[in-house]
């Protein structure tokens, strides 16, 4: 491992003399093949492997030596990679563009754990709104929640772009298995489906289709059944 280098503050990581060294290295890796280096360490299957938190790492199966793995570190390092993480866990202001810090390990954080931001612990603030998430989400599938309708609720539509929509459907698909069977769920962008289930156009007055009906944005010139029934709130 090489000296300690203290981190090249305001510098690209492109721009760093671990960078360099890595690009020079991927070129003596990028003709390597996956036989020859199977061959010549039997065990890298084992070695290269890491298992955590009910993951499993296996890589590899990529054009890594031993040498790759100490320059990405010599990189990480460079770059001030744990001073980051020991501020972002710190709850200091990293976000400089909002100045404010950056709390998703708040989210991520247990019970009991303690976060502190300008001197208060944010954790007990982020799991009782998880608390009230939960609580919600357990009325609504157990039907206790009703629609506008006085009905238990049926169908769940996420209305989102970008991050909005990214999040809920990256939710979806990891736990569709595990829903509710007599409920169907619309996690993905309009633009994916233009006529799929989904309640909102995004102004461009596109039909959707949900249900068996059509509907249109309010604002919008409706090329369904001129009925608006997604309103801003």
């Amino acid at each position: 491992m090489a000296a300690h280098v203290q981190p090249l503050a305001n510098r690209p990581a492109t721009r760093t003399p671990a960078w360099d060294a890595l690009a020079s290295h991927y070129k003596k890796v990028s003709k390597l093949h996956l036989r020859q280096l199977f061959g010549d360490d039997p065990k890298r299957g084992e070695r290269m492997a890491v298992e955590a938190a009910g993951l499993y790492l296996d890589y590899s199966k990529n054009r890594i030596i031993d040498q790759t793995l100490r320059l990405l570190l010599q990189l990480a390092e460079e770059s001030g990679l744990q001073a980051r993480i020991d501020a972002m866990f710190g709850g200091e202001k990293i976000n400089i563009t909002e100045k404010r810090a950056v709390l998703h390990v708040a989210l991520r954080a247990p019970r009991g754990a303690s976060i502190l931001v300008d001197g208060k612990d944010v954790v007990p603030e982020v799991h009782s709104v998880l608390d009230k998430m939960a609580n919600f989400s357990d009325r609504v599938r157990s039907g206790a929640w009703k629609g506008h309708t006085g009905k238990r609720i049926r169908n769940v539509v996420n209305i989102g772009i970008g991050g909005s929509d990214l999040g809920p459907v990256m939710a979806y698909e990891a736990l569709k298995h595990y829903s509710e069977r007599d409920m169907s769920y619309d996690a993905r962008d309009d633009d994916e489906r233009p006529y799929g289930p989904c309640l909102v156009t995004r102004g461009t007055g596109r039909r959707c289709k949900f249900g068996g009906k059509t509907f249109c944005r309010g604002g919008n010139k409706c090329r369904g059944s001129g009925e608006v029934r997604y309103r801003h709130r």
